[in-house]
């Protein structure tokens, strides 16, 4: 299956639709995201771009409140707090410092302290 986002005029996402393959096979049975592209134009109407599940382009699997970058050609989840910064190469938000590797301990973010908190 493949997924397509619907953007608003902003590049938001709206939603995430899901489209039988079969939408998208040209003559030559070779898939074409114009063709999905399409397919939900003619459906829904708006604007839409394929995402894919497992990131394998466009960097992140795009959600609801995503944004679409086409500079990057990267959906990018909206930035969870003003301290962190988007690595370019993930297109991933990031912590100005790294959460501690206890993997049997919970932490979470405090923006006030701009530092990882345990959870007990």
């Amino acid at each position: 299956m493949a997924h397509f986002a619907e953007l608003n005029n902003e590049s938001k996402v709206i939603r995430v639709v899901v489209v039988n393959n079969q939408e998208l096979l040209d003559g030559n049975g070779d898939e074409q995201e114009q063709l999905g592209v399409d397919f939900c134009v003619n459906l829904f109407g708006g604007r839409w771009v394929q995402t894919s599940y497992n990131g394998s382009f466009r960097k992140n699997f795009a959600g609801s409140g995503y944004t679409y970058d086409e500079d990057r050609d990267a959906f990018i989840e909206p930035r969870p707090y003003p301290s962190w910064t988007l690595n370019e190469d993930t297109c991933i938000w990031e912590p100005p410092i790294a959460a501690p590797l206890d993997t049997d301990k919970v932490y979470v973010w405090e923006e006030e302290t701009t530092s990882w908190r345990l959870v007990e």
